[in-house]
């Protein structure tokens, strides 16, 4: 029982799963916006246009409900019992799947389109200012080389006599030095950020 619940952790932890389940409640939350936009806003102006959006009381009556004296209205058959061919309800069904269809095509095209101006913006953005890091630090570089041109160059001092001890131990000195300026340098070319 615990490995099926350990199994079960993370099935659900998974990103796909939990990306799944926001998009369902937020599908759910969007759908009674398109509903609402389909009945409240695009029906009046089809009904105004056509002049029936709602084709629901087009239906034939293929049985009569018995002793059914109410108003003959598509639900009311339906309720009474009567056998009813409501081609009507289909085709209102029909209507405002495309024109949910429609709405939902045309803001996901908004969507994709405003993500893309974003993305393409972003990269603009982060060009710029990766040419601009560049140029600064190119402008350093030739500050830096001028001044050293600039400098006079020191005159070095006169060596004092030194035993053969001290001639080793400075030799390894520089080459320790040497090493280890050689290793910073393999650093610095291999991570140029640092």
């Amino acid at each position: 029982m615990r490995r099926f619940l350990q199994e079960f952790q993370a099935f659900i932890s998974k990103g796909n799963v939990l990306d799944l389940a926001v998009a369902v409640i937020i599908g759910a939350a969007f759908s009674k916006i398109v509903d609402s936009l389909v009945k409240d806003i695009i029906n009046p102006i089809l009904g105004v246009l056509v002049g029936r959006p709602d084709f629901t009381n087009l239906f034939i009556v293929l049985k009569d409900a018995p002793n059914y004296t109410g108003p003959q209205t598509y639900d009311g058959l339906v309720k009474a019992g009567a056998t009813v061919f409501g081609y009507g309800a289909f085709l209102t069904a029909v209507v405002q799947f495309l024109l949910l269809a429609f709405a939902v095509f045309w803001l996901i095209k908004i969507v994709v389109t405003a993500r893309a101006r974003i993305a393409a913006e972003a990269d603009r953005i982060l060009n710029a200012a990766k040419k601009e890091d560049e140029e600064k630090k190119k402008a350093e570089a030739e500050a830096a080389a001028k001044a050293a041109a600039a400098a006079p160059a020191a005159e070095p001092a006169p060596a004092p006599e030194a035993c053969a001890e001290e001639l080793e131990l400075l030799r390894e000195i520089r080459d320790l030095l040497k090493s280890n300026q050689a290793k910073h340098a393999e650093g610095a070319q291999q991570n140029p950020k640092a």
